[in-house]
C-alpha cells in the first residue's frame, strides 16, 4: 500500500547524502567527518553539526584504544545496548555497573547519583579505556574530577554527551574547558541535547573506522578483487 524505500544500503546512502548536502561539515577534519555524520544521523538533526566538539586527537585516540582491546565504560544500560558489539575490533568488553548490587549503598554513602557512584567501580578498567557517557551529567562531572585529581587513571577518550536540563550543559562545558589541559581527548555535544543514541552512535562510528567491515557512514564497503577495500 505504501511506496517507500526498502533497500537498507540505499537508505543509508540517501540518508548520508542528505547530511552531506544540508549539514555544515566544513570545519571537521577528514578523520572527524564520518563520526560527525554518524552523530547527526543518530539524532536526525543536521543543525546538530554546529554543536559537535572534538578534542585534539580524539578519533585516533579512540580507535587506537579499541584496536588495543581496551574496554568501553558506559554510564547507562541504554548506551551499552546501543553499541553494536559485532563492529568492535577486538571483542572489546562493554562495562556498565549502574545496576550492580553495591551501587545504591555507594551512592548513598558518597551523596551522589548511582551513575556517578558507578564510576568508582572503574578503578581497574579505566586506564586507556573509552568512556561513553550519554545520560548522567553527574557521571561526567565525577569522571572529570577523579581523573584530573589523579584519583583515577586517564582514559584514552571521553565521549561525554549527557542529556537534560540540570547539569548537562555545564558538565559538557567542563569537559571542553578542562579535558584538553589534562591531556584527555574527548568528543561532546554542546547544549542540552545528548543521550544514549548519539553516544552509542559515536562509539559505533569509531569502531567502524577501527575495523572497516563497514564504512564509518554505515554503508558496506566495496571490495576489490584482491580482497581489499576500495577507496573513493
Amino acid at each position: 500500500m505504501f511506496d517507500y524505500l526498502r533497500d537498507p544500503q540505499a537508505i543509508y546512502r540517501q540518508s548520508f547524502a542528505t547530511i552531506e548536502a544540508e549539514a555544515n561539515l566544513a570545519r571537521f577534519s577528514p578523520e572527524e567527518r564520518p563520526v560527525a555524520i554518524r552523530i547527526i544521523h543518530a539524532c536526525g538533526m543536521v543543525e546538530m553539526a554546529d554543536n559537535i566538539v572534538f578534542g585534539p586527537d580524539a578519533i585516533n585516540a579512540g580507535t587506537r584504544a579499541l584496536l588495543a582491546g581496551k574496554p568501553i565504560l558506559v554510564d547507562a544500560e541504554m548506551v551499552r545496548n546501543g553499541i553494536i558489539t559485532r563492529l568492535l575490533p577486538a571483542q572489546n568488553t562493554v562495562i556498565c555497573r549502574l545496576n550492580d548490587d553495591n551501587i545504591p549503598a555507594l551512592a548513598a554513602m558518597t551523596g551522589t547519583t548511582r551513575s556517578a557512584a558507578s564510576v568508582e567501580t572503574w578503578t581497574n578498567d579505566i586506564a586507556g579505556a573509552v568512556i561513553a557517557i550519554g545520560n548522567a551529567p553527574t557521571a561526567l562531572f565525577h569522571v572529570l574530577d577523579a581523573v584530573i585529581s589523579g584519583h583515577l587513571p586517564k582514559p584514552a577518550l571521553i565521549i561525554g554527551m549527557p542529556v537534560g536540563f540540570v547539569g548537562a550543559v555545564e558538565s559538557k562545558e567542563a569537559l571542553i574547558n578542562h579535558a584538553q589541559d589534562a591531556g584527555i581527548p574527548f568528543v561532546t555535544l554542546r547544549g542540552r541535547f545528548g543521550g544514549s543514541a548519539v553516544t552509542a552512535a559515536t562509539v559505533n562510528a569509531l569502531a567502524r573506522i577501527a575495523k572497516p567491515a563497514e564504512n564509518a557512514d554505515g554503508t558496506t564497503p566495496v571490495m576489490t578483487k584482491d580482497g581489499k577495500i576500495a577507496h573513493d
